[in-house]
C-alpha cells in the first residue's frame, strides 16, 4: 500500500548502531573510488553541503555513452534525511526539491521521524511503502553466527533480490520522473543498498556506462563514514542494538559499498531476458519511448 508522507530516516540497525571502533575499521578498509565518479563541474557539488545530510549526493555530471551528461540539480540519492537542519531544508527548498522516494520500511520511518511533517503545507511529496524489512529477509536473523565471509555472501545475494522486492517502488520512482516531477531524491537509510540499486537502474536507463555507475556506487565509502561518525552515540532509536556488538570486521562487511555487491545486481540484470534493457522494459515499464523521454528530461545535449 502506498503511503504519502513527508519525512526521511535511517535503514535498519546496521546504519545507526555503529560503535566507534567498527566505524574506524570500516573507514580504514574502504577503498576510495576513482576520481571520475567524484568529479564535479564548476558551481556544482557531488556531495551536497548539508549540515545534517547523510550521503546526500547529486547524480549530475556523469557522461553517457553518447556524449551527453546527466543534468545537475535534478536527481539526488541519499541516506537518512532525519538529521537535516532548518538550514538544510531551506537549501533543499531553494533547489526546488519536489519528490522524495523513501525506500525504508515502516519501522525505520517510525523510529526516525522525517523533517517534513505529514500535514506540512510545503516541502516535497514523499512516497513510501509499508513493509517489514525483517520479514522479507533484509536483516540477518542470527547475527551472532555471522562471519565476515558470511556477511559478504549475504550482502552479495541480497542485491539481485532487491531488483525483485523493490521493483514496484523503483517503478514508481521512474513514473514520477517520466511525469517531470523533479528535482527528485530517493533514499534508504545509508543511501547504499536499496538506494544504490535504484541509482544503478536510473543511471543505466540514462545511458551512463556501467563502470561509471559502479564508481558512483563506491562513493559511499568516501562520504558515508564521516556522516555516520558525526551521528553515532547521539541517542538514536537504534543505538545499542545487536548490530553495535558485532565484531568490526563483520559490521564492516555490511556497511561497506563493495563492488561485488553492485556487480551481483548487474549480473541479475544481464541474466534477464534482453539484459538490462529487457529488465527496464519488463519491470520498470521503460520501453524505447520512455527511455527517450527520460533522457530528454534529464540529460544535457552533447
Amino acid at each position: 500500500m502506498d503511503m504519502k508522507i513527508r519525512r526521511i530516516a535511517v535503514f535498519g540497525a546496521s546504519m545507526l548502531a555503529l560503535c566507534t571502533p567498527a566505524l574506524v575499521a570500516w573507514r580504514a578498509e574502504a577503498q576510495a573510488p576513482t576520481a571520475s565518479a567524484g568529479s564535479q563541474a564548476p558551481g556544482h557539488q557531488r556531495l551536497l553541503p548539508l549540515e545534517g545530510g547523510r550521503n546526500f549526493r547529486d547524480l549530475g555530471g556523469y557522461r553517457t555513452a553518447d556524449g551527453r551528461t546527466v543534468k545537475w540539480g535534478m536527481l539526488f540519492r541519499s541516506g537518512s534525511m532525519a538529521g537535516l537542519t532548518a538550514s538544510d531544508l531551506a537549501s533543499l527548498d531553494a533547489r526546488g526539491l519536489r519528490v522524495v522516494c523513501d525506500f525504508r520500511d515502516h519501522a525505520e520511518r517510525a523510529a526516525e521521524p522525517a523533517p517534513w511533517g505529514a500535514d506540512a503545507a510545503s516541502g516535497p511529496t514523499v512516497f513510501a511503502d509499508d513493509y517489514d524489512g525483517m520479514a522479507i529477509g533484509l536483516m540477518p536473523k542470527d547475527m551472532a553466527r555471522m562471519t565476515p565471509e558470511s556477511a559478504r555472501a549475504m550482502m552479495t545475494a541480497s542485491y539481485p533480490t532487491m531488483l525483485r522486492t523493490f521493483a514496484p517502488q523503483y517503478k514508481r520512482m521512474f513514473a514520477q520522473l517520466l511525469a517531470g516531477h523533479a528535482p527528485l531524491a530517493f533514499n534508504c537509510s545509508a543511501g547504499k543498498d536499496r538506494t544504490g540499486v535504484a541509482a544503478a537502474l536510473l543511471l543505466t536507463a540514462l545511458g551512463v556506462p556501467r563502470e561509471t555507475v559502479i564508481e558512483d556506487y563506491l562513493l559511499t565509502n568516501r562520504y558515508l563514514p564521516a556522516a555516520l561518525a558525526a551521528s553515532a552515540g547521539k541517542g538514536g532509536a537504534l543505538d545499542g542494538q545487536p548490530w553495535s556488538r558485532l565484531p568490526p570486521e563483520v559490521l564492516g562487511a555490511f556497511m561497506k559499498a563493495d563492488r561485488a555487491y553492485i556487480e551481483a545486481a548487474f549480473g541479475a540484470l544481464d541474466a534477464h531476458r534482453g539484459g538490462a534493457e529487457g529488465y527496464l522494459a519488463d519491470e520498470m515499464g521503460l520501453g524505447p519511448a520512455q527511455i527517450e523521454r527520460l533522457r530528454a528530461l534529464y540529460l544535457d545535449r552533447a
